[in-house]
């Protein structure tokens, strides 16, 4: 698979085009309709700042895998991809013929907007702290709205938290990691209130080593949880024989005495939809991060595991209470966008 970009010569582009044209030629004489049927893989292409093992991109690539083992589409990425070659590689796939591109454009939204300005056809669903433009109809926000899960694990990590100091370590203090922060502490304090936090951002989104290192330093300041935002971040806890809790992915199997819980983002809604858009001719400009809300699938509560019967009972129920009520819509969790502070 293609890492870091493409590169297509101009001998291998015509001989696309001219593939293409002669597969419309054959459909036509054969009689069949020339538009992509809707039992057709579509062609879709994700371009990644980060390697796919990184937490967030990891979910979005877990759900294009999925959807390309149903059929549903062909599936091709770069990862690894910096700010300054994120355009180009987005052009050379439009190029290419894929019809739905996929992506994160925290640092380069400018030039993501200005590659799907000019090729209006083809569907771009791209993670975005900005909101779609109804004057650029084929470019689709989404983001990890994933703040249910989150203050559900909250409520277990202020129950399990004995000094009643719990370190968060983020990448960076922007809306999709603040809102998951601030969720995760109110859920703490309904269960122990009186809990302090230590915060911090390290300023990347995959450096295991600086999120370690700043770990160290709040469990030195008296921490007993950690709230693992980053990769790095349940190393040091498992070193110092501290509790974690996980945020995106489950990674209690690799550390089974340390991650007591995890907030879980399940990407496969938000590509669904993008995908059946696609295929139905509707896609258009829109906001895709309510399906990242728990009453749509979009996350979920990790399985406790090792810590299966550890966590007081009451609490448990608190949890299963709180989740039936954001699932029915009678309760919801505050989407708090603002920077978290330590306390």
């Amino acid at each position: 698979m293609p890492k870091n970009g493409i590169v297509f010569s101009s001998f291998s582009r015509r001989s696309v085009l001219k593939a293409a044209g002669a597969t419309a030629a054959l459909a036509t004489v054969a009689g069949l309709p020339t538009r992509l049927l809707a039992a057709d893989p579509i062609k879709v292409a994700a371009v990644y700042t980060v390697p796919v093992e990184q937490q967030w991109v990891s979910r979005i690539h877990k759900a294009a895998n999925a959807a390309k083992e149903r059929g549903d589409i062909e599936y091709v990425y770069s990862e690894n991809t910096s700010n300054n070659d994120y355009e180009r590689v987005m052009r050379e796939y439009a190029e290419a013929g894929h019809k739905l591109i996929l992506g994160e454009v925290f640092g380069v939204e400018e030039a993501a907007r200005s590659v799907a300005k000019d090729y209006p056809d083809v569907a771009f669903l791209m993670g975005s702290s900005f909101k779609p433009d109804a004057a650029l109809p084929n470019f689709s926000v989404f983001d990890n709205y994933i703040q249910d899960a989150s203050y559900l694990s909250g409520i277990i990590a202020g129950a399990m938290t004995k000094s009643k100091n719990i370190g968060m370590v983020g990448g960076y203090p922007i809306p999709e990691v603040n809102r998951l922060m601030n969720a995760f502490m109110a859920g703490v304090k309904e269960s122990a209130p009186d809990t302090k936090f230590q915060v911090a951002f390290i300023g990347s989104w995959f450096d295991p080593p600086k999120a370690k290192e700043t770990a160290f330093a709040q469990i030195d300041g008296g921490a007993d949880l950690l709230y693992a935002e980053r990769f790095g971040v349940s190393d040091a806890a498992k070193e110092k024989k501290v509790l974690a809790v996980g945020n995106v992915i489950d990674t209690q199997a690799d550390y089974p005495e340390t991650v007591v819980a995890s907030a879980l983002w399940h990407f496969e809604p938000t590509l669904d939809k993008a995908i059946a858009e696609v295929k139905a001719g509707s896609f258009k400009a829109d906001d895709y991060g309510v399906y990242s809300f728990m009453k749509a699938g979009g996350c979920s509560l990790a399985p406790l595991g090792t810590f299966e019967g550890k966590v007081p009972a009451e609490v448990m129920a608190k949890v299963a209470e709180k989740e039936k009520a954001i699932k029915d819509g009678s309760f919801t969790v505050e989407v708090n966008d603002n920077e978290p502070k330590s306390s």
